[in-house]
């Protein structure tokens, strides 16, 4: 199968080039390639040139093909990390929200079943905690930095709580993606990778109402010297 043709190398400039320097590239390798001037056997190199101008010189196309770019670039790192650690890829390139969507119905630490309609709300125990390890994420240290933005773009603005520099929210704040996506946070809390964030997840989805305290009864919580 042969790999998709990248318009940046084809006009011979770097994925973070301005338009003008695009353009006036485009201009040069034309005037070079043009049949009128390479005759005959500049005609393919002239039809790729003009391709790839039919992407970088549209700012929305850019824009699109930038977008798709980086997520493919992010698959690949992701499949990279599975191969050298052997963990199986379905984990990290399924989607999560999606996956999220379709789970099977899980007990929570509450004692209650919970997951059946993502917008169901976890009850959990009163005095729940996650009571997981905080320290590391379980992916490789290369995903660590991002090519780009995510796929989600630039963060909204307003950030609060943690960055993340991974995944389709990459450079996005807990607080703006909590806006945006609660599915999103709610397969972070339970994948590996989010267990350095799963305090903040917590109080997040609390306050949300996607997660709630289970109500124990006033006649049940009788104190050691209280008069039965």
């Amino acid at each position: 199968m042969t790999a998709p043709i990248d318009p940046y190398k084809t006009l011979q400039v770097d994925s973070e080039a301005e338009d003008e320097v695009i353009a006036a590239a485009y201009r040069r390798l034309a005037m070079k390639y043009h049949p009128d001037t390479a005759g005959p056997a500049g005609e393919s190199r002239m039809a790729a040139i003009n391709a790839a101008w039919e992407i970088l010189g549209d700012p929305p196309r850019r824009a699109a093909f930038d977008r798709e770019r980086a997520v493919q670039a992010a698959l690949g790192r992701a499949r990279t990390a599975s191969a050298t650690t052997g963990t199986g890829p379905a984990a990290r390139s399924a989607d999560p929200p999606a996956a999220a969507a379709h789970a099977p119905m899980r007990q929570s630490s509450g004692g209650a079943a919970t997951g059946s309609r993502p917008n169901e709300p976890e009850t959990v125990s009163r005095d729940w905690s996650s009571g997981r390890s905080s320290v590391g994420g379980g992916y490789d240290p290369s995903m660590r930095t991002a090519d780009g933005q995510g796929a989600a773009g630039p963060p909204p603005g307003n950030p609060s709580g943690s960055v993340l520099n991974f995944g389709r929210y990459s450079g996005w704040s807990l607080g703006e993606i909590a806006r945006s996506d609660l599915e999103y946070m709610e397969w972070l809390d339970r994948a590996p990778i989010g267990r350095p964030y799963r305090d903040e997840i917590d109080v997040i989805l609390r306050r949300a109402g996607r997660r709630k305290s289970a109500e124990v009864a006033g006649d049940d919580r009788r104190g050691l010297f209280r008069r039965r």
